[in-house]
């Protein structure tokens, strides 16, 4: 139940979805000061989110920092990858296809071909409300498959569908044989917050690894302050998403 309601709140949450709704009311509204009110708030808003370098400010804000290869010292037994990278049911059905945060699988390859991770723990079944032919975590294990990594280096974690349900089933498939200081978690930046959480909640906490970030390097140039960009609405959609999961997830004690 708690499924089908986080997916239907993050759809009434998404920025644009709110804009549209304002406008929409401010169309059949009788009172003309409302009406006016209505449209302009929805302009301003849509202005607002819009904008390169205020969506860029608050996503720097929200990731953690990236951590250079080289400054990792600590050599790591595992690295626990979670999916949400693959887009399901494409056709045809012999490759695989990556959306945003692909990342989360160059980055854990190089990890792994640098040897700060000796095995990788790949979690993550679906999180979308329809079936998929292939469960993300065997897709991603073909993919990596391909890339070098030996079968025997990929452990699969296929059924789960959040993060919460991935750091319990985890927890229940390490805990005999590694520690939590044995293991590196790895996902985009935008998702560490909560992910981590999850995972502390459950008593695994471990080190993180942050990539696919939404933030860029800091700039004042006119094309940033000044025009609208499409991406920047897609960022605040991202990051709302994911501000209303981590209440949800505070509301049903996950984290």
């Amino acid at each position: 139940m708690f499924f089908f309601f986080s997916k239907t709140i993050n759809f009434l949450a998404m920025p644009l979805v709110l804009v549209c709704l304002l406008w929409i009311v401010s169309r059949f509204i009788r009172s003309v000061k409302w009406k006016k009110r209505l449209a302009v708030t929805g302009l301003s808003l849509l202005l607002l989110l819009s904008n390169d370098f205020i969506t860029n400010e608050v996503a720097m804000w929200w990731e953690p920092s990236a951590t250079p290869f080289n400054q990792i010292k600590k050599k790591y037994k595992l690295g626990i990858l979670l999916t949400g990278v693959t887009k399901g049911n494409m056709q045809p059905d012999d490759r695989v296809y990556f959306q945003r945060g692909a990342d989360r699988v160059t980055h854990t390859l190089q990890l792994y071909k640098l040897g700060i991770i000796e095995k990788i723990l790949i979690s993550g079944g679906s999180g979308s409300i329809s079936q998929r032919a292939r469960k993300e975590a065997d897709e991603i294990a073909d993919a990596l498959t391909l890339m070098g990594v030996s079968e025997n280096d990929i452990l699969i974690e296929n059924q789960t569908r959040n993060t919460h349900e991935s750091a319990v089933v985890v927890k229940a498939m390490l805990q005999n044989d590694y520690q939590p200081s044995d293991c590196l978690l790895i996902t985009s930046a935008y998702h560490m917050r909560r992910s981590l959480a999850c995972y502390t909640k459950v008593g695994w906490r471990c080190d993180t690894f942050t990539c696919d970030f939404l933030s860029h390097e800091r700039r004042f140039t006119p094309d940033v302050l000044l025009v609208p960009r499409a991406e920047s609405i897609t960022i605040w959609t991202t990051l709302v998403r994911e501000w209303v999961g981590m209440v949800a997830y505070k509301i049903s004690g996950y984290i």
